[in-house]
């Protein structure tokens, strides 16, 4: 059964356009009824359809702007400031049949330039503000003169009232353009640095939560695998170690101590670990170890482990949590597919990049954005938390992890922690 695509969240220049398009329809009707009032009950000697032609085409620019907000396309910066060109456009062909720099709305020209400076970067308000001068500029000498609004003389087209009305507007304009810039700028970067306090707070109340039922976890975990230790101890003194199944109970029994050994270091490092300053090692010997350890967990992986030729030494700060962060992503990419994972370490001045590709299926689109930043997994049996408590790990050391489906096929993980001077 075909299904309908849904239109895409207004992001914020959607909903900046929409607030445009009110805008515009508010002060082009305002327009249109004062031209009719001028001509009707104040004689104005206007070109009457050249003016509201000038009117219905912004009109129909509008209505054009409402069905491009249907769309599910987002809009971008760039649109909005053609939007805004087109309404300065629009201003200036009015103005230069209503008596140009004469006509005492010319100052609506702020209107625009002050949209700009809030909803815009910073290069793009300077068009707009440099566009509306211009435009000012140019209705101080070309103009259709309405004898109401005063006629200046040819030969003195710059009367004293006429210049210090267009230096009060450059001035305005730059003013405006800046200190609105600013405050605007400052105002979303507060809100972004709320929603991240707020994004933070909310991550460390589940890894809290996680961290409780982990302790409660291990406390249990001691009886059982303390058990199954006994059962396999007495099973390798029954069979033959060369036969295969003296292998299997060998490696069960190998892993069983590496599961009490991690359960009893885990115990023994709690508290110390927490209060404990992270080590600064040489990045290339810390992976290498990781890889070695998470290798005796899972001998049915092949792997391919590659160092960036590089000068100088990759120092990293770590502790246990980001050793188990990064064994959650190299399980995940055995998980996926155990033949050819390949691991690479890279650094640059400031960075420490570390690959995992894997061979499996990838990653579906529509969970890529979700991962690590809620209980999302990727695995049809996951719960997701070793992905969550992975991102909240790396991102508490200052690092970042992204996802991306590889062009050959497989998930390509990209760890970029932050490289550290060696102590």
């Amino acid at each position: 059964m075909p299904t309908t695509a849904l239109p895409l969240p207004l992001s914020t220049p959607n909903r900046n356009l929409v607030r445009l398009t009110i805008v515009r329809g508010i002060t082009w009707t305002g327009y249109l009824i004062g031209v009719i009032v001028g001509v009707e009950l104040l004689a104005f000697q206007l070109q009457v359809v050249t003016v509201v032609s000038v009117i219905i085409t912004m009109g129909l620019l509008n209505l054009l702007t409402w069905w491009r907000l249907s769309q599910p396309r987002a809009v971008t910066h760039g649109e909005y400031l053609l939007h805004l060109l087109a309404d300065i456009t629009g201003l200036t062909l009015l103005f230069y049949f209503t008596g140009g720099s004469t006509n005492p709305f010319i100052t609506y020209y702020l209107v625009p330039v002050t949209i700009a400076a809030a909803t815009l970067p910073w290069r793009h308000a300077w068009i707009i503000a440099a566009c509306a001068m211009a435009s000012y500029t140019l209705l101080m000498f070309f103009y259709r003169p309405i004898p109401q609004f005063g006629h200046i003389p040819i030969d003195r087209p710059l009367t004293l009232h006429t210049l210090g009305m267009w230096i009060n507007f450059g001035l305005s304009a730059s003013l405006v353009t800046f200190f609105i810039y600013k405050m605007a700028h400052a105002l979303r970067n507060r809100d972004q640095a709320l929603s991240r306090t707020r994004e933070a707070a909310l991550r460390n109340e589940q890894v809290l939560a996680v961290a409780t039922q982990a302790a409660g976890t291990a406390h249990e975990l001691g009886t059982p695998l303390s058990t199954m230790a006994v059962l396999l101890k007495e099973m390798e003194q029954e069979t033959d170690t060369d036969s295969p199944i003296g292998k299997d109970v060998a490696l069960l029994r190998q892993q069983v101590d590496i599961c009490k050994a991690r359960l009893q270091h885990l115990v023994a490092n709690a508290d110390r670990r927490r209060m404990a300053e992270p080590e600064v090692i040489d990045a290339e010997t810390w992976l290498a170890g990781v890889v070695q350890r998470w290798l005796v967990l899972r001998p049915d992986v092949s792997h391919h482990l590659e160092i960036a030729e590089r000068r100088g030494r990759p120092w990293l700060a770590v502790d246990a949590t980001l050793d188990q962060a990064l064994t959650n992503l190299l399980n995940n990419a055995a998980d996926a597919n155990p033949d050819s994972v390949s691991i690479r370490l890279d650094w640059n001045e400031n960075s420490i990049t570390i690959d995992i590709r894997d061979h499996g299926p990838g990653v579906a689109l529509s969970i890529a954005d979700q991962l690590g930043e809620t209980f999302v997994s990727t695995k049809s049996k996951g719960m997701g938390i070793g992905l969550f408590l992975t991102h909240a790990t790396i991102n508490r050391f200052g690092g970042g992890v992204s996802l991306y489906n590889h062009p050959e096929g497989g998930t390509l993980t990209e760890v970029i922690l932050p490289r550290h001077a060696p102590h």
